[in-house]
């Protein structure tokens, strides 16, 4: 679609997955909606009619039981958090035009407008199966509620379908010593009528669907795997207890939170529609000319691209024009951690750093398709000061000043036309780009420009000029010329630098108007340049992270986790040689290693020292499994104090180096030496 379009406007809803009405917004959240928004923020300044809802997912055990724990009704509990995401996206300038919540009205009525029409449809099935049921708390268990120790592994502690230590996957009837998350009873099995959606019956139409070109092409590769294989029925009831909506004429059965969650996007939409007067038909009938655009996570797919559609088909609404998926986010490559402090919620991030930070460097590493994304805190520093605050923003205050003091604020004319054309017509490129969500590509193109911008600058030498006698008009052209161009690159990248964005129109007195980006700033007055954007200091990310960080637990022997794993710290304060010799380093064999239960991270050690043997307690779950440390060597401070634990006493420590998780290395010496000989 190119500037000189003449394209009927378009009717478009965008609606962006619901985030759980359990806990604060993060930055893996952030992804999305800030990806979303941009997507928005871009159709709106072509002209598009577009909307952009969302809801908090209020329903579901965890929701119930949370507010329990705190005393509080689940209604309480999920007006607090809504409050709370609303203020989060608030602070990252992401833009709803309704935010909602499925436990609401409207989406009680869509929930069961839908499932009697899957049910008229012949649609539903039940019949009873056996669940894991908690004796004390009287409700059954989903797997997440139940713990136990590995049927493979004999790892403690892991939940009832899959086992985070060694990845098998299993039954909670499988699991030994299985027990309740809850209340802490021992489960047993409970027969229950549960109700399915009879999915295998639309096989051949999520076959068509799903290569229609609505998915990516990896996803829909995915899909086919999955449809290849044969579905399975979706179990879409739950039993009291359970908070929300109950399932009609089937007393103390209640809709899955997966059911109406998605029925909250038409429960969101339509609550917008009835305030504003807009017409939600238009939007949802099954030959709806509008275009309907889901963004999601990648772990989501299977909802959004297999029960959401055949659902919507069945009940007669339209099906998504597209649903889109994204990657995961880690940080500075690996998974978010709260130890190491990369673990960051929203608000922490809005404490210490500017948000249009991070929409920027997000949109400059997005693509269309679902790869994973790395915010590399340096690279982050670096690419914001270079680009924003170093290219962009730079050409304003380059040549602001000239403007203000020497021609009383007033624009002259263009000179450059067809330096200026040229980046004109790079809007119709980056107009694909940001279509295509392609936006990391749209961000380098800008960023092109920007360079040739300041290369003209550079080249033209207005502080020079400005020195030289008589030559007044030629340098009114060339600040016109560059803030002209600013101009533009600013009009590019509003979508992703909204408050900027605004920053701009006031300094240059003028709108950033994509459409009619060709009109040039002439004999115009400009106000006064105040600074943009400023720097970003590691400094503000280090105190980001130590906000974020977590204490690790006391004497489990595993060395703290640096900030940033690429950074070595400063060591601690120096001792005396003679405090040294004061340790006494033993190489010791482990004759016995085993979980501990009710900890995440410890093994219990039995050490030989050679003249007796001791136990310790060490940090390397994650690392080791006890059966392949047993009859290995390793090196202990045998003289440490003994400290009492909340799992026992500890008579020493393990010495181990690495970053964490997985890398965490015992410090084993060769296999000649013997249990009790000293380190020297």
């Amino acid at each position: 679609m190119t500037q000189a379009s003449s394209k009927q406007q378009r009717d478009i809803l965008v609606t962006s997955a619901l985030p759980y009405a359990n806990g604060p917004i993060h930055l893996g959240h952030l992804l999305e909606y800030i990806q979303t928004d941009i997507w928005v923020r871009y159709q709106n300044m072509r002209g598009q009619n577009c909307y952009y809802v969302c809801a908090d997912d209020a329903h579901g055990t965890a929701i119930m039981l949370r507010a329990e724990r705190e005393g509080i009704t689940s209604e309480q509990l999920i007006d607090r958090i809504r409050g709370e995401h609303q203020e989060d996206f608030g602070g990252f300038h992401i833009r709803f035009d309704n935010y909602y919540t499925t436990h609401s009205e409207e989406n009680r009525n869509f929930s069961e407008y839908i499932y009697r029409q899957l049910q008229k449809n012949d649609h539903i099935a039940t019949r009873k199966i056996t669940q894991s049921f908690d004796p004390e708390k009287n409700m059954f268990l989903a797997d997440r509620f139940i713990k136990g120790t590995c049927p493979k592994c004999k790892t403690e502690d892991q939940y009832g379908d899959n086992c985070e230590s060694c990845g098998a996957t299993y039954t909670p009837s499988e699991l030994i010593n299985p027990r309740s998350a809850v209340s802490g009873a021992t489960p047993i099995e409970k027969e229950s009528e549960h109700y399915f959606f009879k999915l295998p019956e639309f096989a051949d139409f999520l076959t068509k669907w799903t290569r229609s070109g609505a998915l990516q092409p990896q996803v829909a590769n995915k899909l086919a795997e999955w449809l290849d294989a044969g579905l399975q029925e979706w179990d879409i009831s739950r039993d009291a207890p359970y908070f929300g909506f109950e399932i009609p004429d089937a007393p103390g059965k209640f809709f899955y939170v997966w059911l109406d969650a998605p029925i909250g996007y038409l429960a969101s939409f339509k609550n917008l529609c009835n305030r504003e007067g807009i017409d939600f038909e238009h939007f949802w009938k099954a030959d709806s000319t509008a275009e309907v655009y889901h963004f999601i996570g990648k772990d989501i797919i299977n909802f959004h691209a297999l029960f959401w559609p055949a659902m919507l088909h069945d009940a007669g609404f339209r099906t998504p024009t597209a649903v889109w998926a994204h990657g995961f986010v880690t940080v500075n490559g690996k998974k978010m951690s709260k130890s190491r402090g990369t673990f960051i919620m929203a608000r922490t991030y809005l404490d210490h750093l500017n948000p249009e930070y991070l929409r920027y460097y997000f949109a400059s590493k997005l693509t269309g398709g679902v790869d994973d994304m790395d915010l590399n805190l340096e690279d982050f520093a670096a690419r914001v000061n270079s680009d924003l605050v170093g290219k962009v923003v730079n050409i304003a205050s380059r040549s602001a000043g000239f403007i203000t003091k020497r021609f009383n604020g007033k624009l002259g004319q263009v000179t450059e036309q067809d330096k200026l054309k040229g980046f004109i017509d790079a809007g119709n490129e980056i107009e694909e780009l940001y279509e295509a969500r392609e936006f990391g590509r749209a961000t380098r193109r800008i960023m092109e420009l920007a360079d040739t911008a300041n290369q003209y600058v550079n080249d033209e030498q207005p502080w020079v000029v400005a020195k030289q006698d008589g030559q007044d008009d030629k340098l009114q052209a060339i600040c016109t010329n560059s803030l002209n161009m600013f101009h533009l690159l600013m009009t590019y990248l509003a979508p992703v630098l909204p408050e900027t964005a605004k920053a701009a129109e006031d300094f240059l007195n003028a709108k950033l108007d994509w459409n009619n980006r060709s009109a040039r700033l002439e004999n115009h007055s400009i106000n006064t340049f105040k600074p943009l954007m400023n720097r970003v200091d590691m400094v503000q990310i280090e105190k980001m992270l130590d906000a974020s960080k977590e204490e690790m637990p006391a004497a489990t022997g595993k060395p703290a986790e640096p900030t940033q794993p690429e950074k070595i710290e400063a060591v601690a304060d120096e001792i005396e040689f003679d405090d040294f010799t004061k340790v006494d380093l033993r190489v010791v064999k482990i004759v016995k290693a085993e979980h501990v239960e009710g900890a995440d991270k410890l093994l219990r050690l039995t050490l030989d020292l050679g003249h007796g043997e001791r136990n310790v307690f060490a940090g390397i779950k994650s690392a080791y499994k006890p059966e392949d440390l047993e009859g290995r060597l390793t090196v202990m401070v045998a003289n440490l104090k003994p400290r009492k634990m909340k799992f026992g006493i500890s008579e020493g420590m393990v010495l181990a180096a690495g970053p964490g998780g997985k890398d965490i290395f015992l410090l084993s010496p060769d296999s000649g030496s013997t249990p009790g000989m000293r380190v020297m």
